[in-house]
């Protein structure tokens, strides 16, 4: 693995390198190892202070705000090119840090990420609207007038452990693309991936407290959400705590965009072929381990395909090979830390009290002593209403159950406080829309999809999944306030 740059162990505030005001430090672990990869510090609340206050006054007084988006673009632009400059550090550093493949790590952890991050600063923010026109009224003489989208302020950024390299990008790029400045608090987890943006902003220019990156744990997180110096928060992670930050937020009135959990239906029609399907099913749970709020980890199939497709996922599960991350054959890598591989194991007994079948898997692989590895695990005889089919494992466990039509279908996708994502197959593509237009979800993938997940379209979720939408433009407009200028006509 490439090493980890010195700086990188540190907070970064103000464009500064520091090690914070507090004595406490967060281990770094590899999930595969259990090794440890760094010492960085854990920052305390006066830490969240110092940060806070470094962007309030880079927004307050600072360039950033002040520039035209045509100037924000050159510099984003070049903070892109110095990313894709470490793509493959950053590749390895997500191995070892978040212990993803390195498939998954190439394209969706980093490759993905840096390639919207380009396309946000080159395509999107020189052509975005920050001002158009209003029609003109009529009254006591004629008013004409426009409306301004000017940046939020300050922004808070907290991001999860499972993809965070891609969500402190999908994050920061449109933070900074509307001119706010930024305090962005990463996973205890995952730090590393975010301090290393100190030294791309060092190289592209960003002016000091544009950006600033804090560590910590949920101190450090409810300092951000409660500082009054914090415009917007944007929250990425589970719904329990998004609740939490929603509530927290309000007590300052901050506008606060949550991204937060999933159980997404993936639903087969009874004229699928299911030739088609099987790389779909297949990682919809076991991708990084099921630790993706997107992942579609209820397979909801019409029971007349019900068990060939259960005897196909059963076979195909033989062939996942789990285990070190680093190589390129391996197709399933561990969980973050032991707590939440303990977590997985409570909800899969919590299943088989509940009635369903273990049909693959459910333990952890014997031919593996380190690291927090669980088998890819299938459960066969669920109920929507069992546990296992409504709350979300994250971790790498599917849940199969049968429908009988179209109807049937879309009430067990619904029946769900989720709504994040899912997906419909139909060897009648007219069909499958017609059934993904019913789902009360924020996407949905048809038949495959195609071309990855695109940097245009929105993504956030309905329901407990959360409130307001990330990529393109859609996730800029989180980051403006919009303003009326009217004056007289002539």
């Amino acid at each position: 693995m490439t090493s980890i740059a010195t700086e990188t162990r540190s907070l970064y505030i103000d464009g500064a390198w520091t090690t914070g005001v507090g004595d406490e430090t967060l281990t770094v672990l590899n999930p595969a190892t259990e090794e440890t990869i760094a010492e960085v510090p854990q920052a305390c609340v006066a830490d969240v202070d110092a940060a806070v206050g470094a962007a309030r006054r880079a927004f307050d007084e600072g360039p950033w705000p002040a520039m035209s988006p045509t100037e924000r673009s050159r510099i984003l632009a070049a903070m892109a090119d110095e990313l894709q400059k470490r793509r493959a550090e950053l590749v390895d550093l997500n191995i070892a840090e978040a212990g993803c493949t390195r498939l998954i790590a190439e394209y969706l952890q980093v490759g993905t990420p840096i390639d919207h991050f380009a396309d946000l600063a080159q395509r999107v923010l020189p052509r975005f609207a920050f001002e158009e026109p209003v029609a003109p009224i009529v009254g006591h003489g004629i008013g004409q007038g426009i409306v301004v989208r000017e940046p939020y302020g300050v922004a808070g950024l907290i991001t999860a452990f499972n993809f965070p390299f891609l969500l402190n990008l999908a994050k920061l790029g449109p933070a900074l693309a509307a001119g706010c400045t930024a305090v962005l608090k990463c996973s205890p987890y995952t730090p590393l991936e975010a301090l290393v943006l100190g030294e791309i902003a060092d190289a592209a220019g960003l002016p000091p407290g544009t950006l600033n990156i804090v560590t910590g744990d949920v101190a450090a997180g409810e300092a951000l959400t409660r500082h009054p110096g914090v415009d917007i928060i944007s929250f990425t992670g589970s719904d329990a705590v998004g609740s939490k930050v929603y509530a927290q937020g309000a007590q300052t009135i901050k506008k606060v965009v949550l991204e937060l959990g999933g159980k997404s239906a993936n639903i087969i029609l009874d004229d699928t072929d299911l030739d088609k399907v099987m790389e779909s099913v297949l990682g919809g749970f076991i991708t990084h381990a099921g630790q993706g709020c997107a992942l579609q980890t209820r397979i909801l199939v019409h029971q007349s395909l019900h068990d060939e497709l259960v005897a196909r996922i059963v076979g195909g599960l033989g062939y996942i090979s789990v285990g070190d991350p680093a190589d390129p054959a391996t197709l399933m890598g561990p969980l973050i830390r032991d707590v939440q591989r303990g977590r997985v194991e409570s909800l899969i007994a919590v299943g088989v009290d509940e009635g369903a079948q273990i049909a693959y898997g459910g333990g952890r692989p014997a031919h593996l002593d380190r690291g927090y590895f669980l088998e890819p695990t299938l459960f066969v005889g669920v109920d929507n209403a069992m546990r296992i089919a409504q709350e979300e494992f994250f971790g790498p466990v599917g849940v199969v159950i049968p429908f009988s039509d179209d109807d049937d279908a879309v009430r067990i996708a619904n029946d769900s406080r989720y709504g994040l994502a899912g997906g419909v197959w139909s060897g009648n593509p007219i069909r499958a829309l017609n059934v993904a237009r019913r789902l009360r979800t924020g996407m949905v993938v048809i038949n495959g999809g195609g071309g990855g997940l695109n940097p245009g379209a929105p993504f956030g979720g309905y329901k407990a999944s959360g409130i307001g939408r990330e990529f393109g433009e859609h996730g800029l407009s989180e980051f403006l306030q919009h303003k009326a200028l009217q004056w007289p006509a002539g």
